[in-house]
């Protein structure tokens, strides 16, 4: 379990001093470095399938993950050059995240059956979509495909307001929490009967509620901020964990982890909707990279620790519903000054 975090936390060890410079200065900006981490992928997965039994394996495996986290960074960075305003923004995230998810849930089932078949047949699947995928990055309009040249002095300012500092720190706290329960949920269930179904099912439920989150929190920017947005997030949590701290058992558990990570990827959009307004263009993806690894540390950090104590099933439900309960307050008194 260890090694899983570890192993979690390293591609953000090599993105984060090399990979978030590259992508603001490489030539012919973040649409080509979208199609260029593409065709990356789809070649290290073409080297896979001839070395399926080679420890090379696992340095392509690496290389792999590497590059998911550069074409996520990349993607989010590229977003604001295809709105026509700021109020587009939680929409545009919101619905690449609902593609992404709904693409990843219609290609497992016949990833799956490829696979009874061959692993080569299903990495030949999983390369020619990332094939497609480059292809697609060239379609987009030529506009988007310079980066600035310089950072102007309010957009650096911006960048250290208040908004920004609260909606990080919350939204690091937040990954942490979805973190704790992860490993918690997991390590809790494994005592129990069909421990592994329940758990299967937990991450399931959780899967669909991320994917209508992601269709809801374009509603909800309409009738509120990102900073409301954040604060509905950590409150239905709050509430909901400790209703599930209160209640106990494996139904309460797996709704509780269900409207975590459904309410976790409405804070996530209220957050990448306020860096992608606020960072400086010319190191967006910078920005985007030193925010992604703070918070994937809080991710393993909180993660260690429900591995190290192994908590009640009830009592960790509980810390999760005080913790986010008091995040809220906290973070939304005005109690953090800029």
């Amino acid at each position: 379990m260890l090694l899983f975090l570890a192993v979690s936390l390293a591609p953000f060890a090599v993105i984060a001093p090399f990979i978030g410079p590259v992508i603001d200065r490489i030539p012919g900006g973040r649409r080509f470095t979208v199609f260029l981490v593409s065709a990356l992928r789809c070649a290290t997965v073409v080297a896979m399938i001839s070395r399926l039994n080679s420890l090379s394996l696992f340095a392509l495996a690496f290389i792999s993950l590497v590059l998911a986290r550069t074409y996520s960074v990349s993607k989010a960075a590229l977003v604001p050059t295809l709105v026509k305003n700021d109020d587009e923004l939680v929409s545009a995230n919101g619905k690449l995240g609902l593609l992404s998810g709904l693409m990843g849930f219609a290609a497992a089932i016949p990833a799956g059956l490829l696979q009874l078949i061959d692993a080569r047949v299903t990495l030949c699947m999983s390369a020619t979509m990332f094939g497609l995928a480059g292809l697609a990055a060239l379609r987009l309009p030529r506009h988007v495909a310079t980066t600035p040249s310089q950072v102007e002095e309010i957009e650096t300012e911006e960048l250290r307001n208040n908004l920004v500092k609260r909606i990080g720190l919350s939204m690091m706290i937040l990954r942490g929490v979805i973190g704790f329960l992860f490993f918690h949920v997991a390590f809790w269930l494994r005592d129990e009967r069909a421990g592994t179904a329940w758990f299967g099912l937990a991450i399931g439920l959780s899967s669909l509620a991320i994917m209508i989150a992601n269709s809801v929190a374009p509603l909800l920017r309409r009738f509120m901020s990102e900073r409301k947005m954040m604060m509905f997030a950590y409150l239905a949590i709050g509430v909901t964990g400790v209703i599930a701290g209160v209640v106990g058992g494996i139904t309460a558990g797996i709704v509780l982890i269900a409207v975590t990570n459904g309410m976790g990827s409405v804070g996530r959009l209220a957050f990448e909707s306020v860096i992608q307004r606020e960072a400086p263009d010319v190191n967006r993806a910078r920005v985007f990279v030193r925010v992604e690894t703070r918070n994937q540390l809080a991710w393993v950090g909180f993660g260690l620790i429900a591995v190290i104590l192994t908590l009640p099933g009830a009592v960790g439900f509980a810390f999760v519903g005080v913790t986010c309960i008091a995040g809220s307050v906290y973070f939304f008194s005005g109690k953090i000054n800029s």
